[in-house]
């Protein structure tokens, strides 16, 4: 039975606590923008490999490759559309390496133990971790977007719903893998290990239906690529900006982007609170 006289938990979020851990978080947000302004090279690395893998496949195996999509003549136009969603959601997968890496460096460098002697609140280093890599990935995501417009895709048949769900499907899937990446860098000795341990985030993608449709893969293969968490969410953003089939995986999407924030928020929770060793 804990004494009355003993002080409330700080990590604890009660009314009263409400408006601090609202101020500390988003001065830790603040913390992160700005390191991530003043340097830029990490997060422009990982923006590049989609891009370069966009136009690596839209003119250099393009128009091969939508023969085979479209059953007919070689367009490239239709190979664009098919490859832009999966690499809007790769993306996410790039620029939430960037998020490991920086939670390692906080761990690793001090800066984490000196926060623990503030008076702040605990979880707010984590929630600025995680809603400035939320920003990052939807900045990332329009600008990839934007270099796919530039060179053909267009989507003109989904309605603003559609749109809407679009967005959200990114925010949702965006917020799930930060938590993840978040979790794997508290897990990291160092900045190295913490990319490493990463790297299944943009591996996943090349694994899954954003190059290539589901029916031409190996049959032993194609259990593991559609229910891997990114073909799921590739297939529904896509039907969303396409009009393509959904079918089952609007749920699936949306189940493995809770499942994954559920379990990174509570991986990340728990390797936060530990008391240094």
């Amino acid at each position: 039975m804990s004494s009355p006289l003993a002080p409330a938990r700080p990590d604890r979020l009660s009314p009263a606590l409400l408006s601090p851990a609202l101020r500390d978080s988003s001065t830790m947000l603040r913390r992160n923008l700005l390191h991530a302004r003043r340097y830029p090279s990490l997060t422009l690395n990982l923006l590049l490999t989609p891009i370069m893998l966009l136009l690596l496949f839209v003119y250099i195996f393009g128009e091969t490759m939508s023969a085979g999509i479209g059953g007919g003549a070689p367009d490239r136009s239709v190979y664009i559309a098919y490859i832009v969603p999966g690499l809007l959601l790769m993306t996410i997968g790039s620029t939430t390496i960037g998020t490991a890496v920086s939670v390692s460096n906080d761990m690793t460098e001090g800066i984490i133990a000196r926060f623990r002697t503030m008076a702040i609140h605990r979880g707010s280093v984590i929630i600025g971790h995680v809603v400035g890599s939320v920003l990052q990935s939807i900045v990332s995501v329009v600008l990839v977007g934007a270099v796919g417009v530039a060179i053909g895709f267009r989507s003109t048949d989904a309605t603003v719903l559609e749109w809407l769900a679009a967005f959200g499907l990114l925010v949702l899937f965006a917020t799930a893998l930060t938590w993840i990446a978040v979790g794997m860098g508290l897990v990291s000795p160092n900045a190295e290990a913490a990319s490493n341990n990463a790297m299944p985030l943009i591996l996943l993608p090349l694994l899954s239906s954003a190059f290539v449709p589901l029916d031409a893969m190996p049959g032993w293969f194609r259990p593991i690529a559609e229910y891997q968490p990114f073909t799921p969410a590739i297939e529904t953003l896509r039907g969303l900006l396409l009009g393509t089939e959904i079918g089952h995986n609007g749920w699936l999407a949306v189940a493995w982007c809770l499942g994954l924030a559920v379990l990174g928020y509570f991986w990340s929770t728990a390797r936060f609170d530990a008391d240094p060793k």
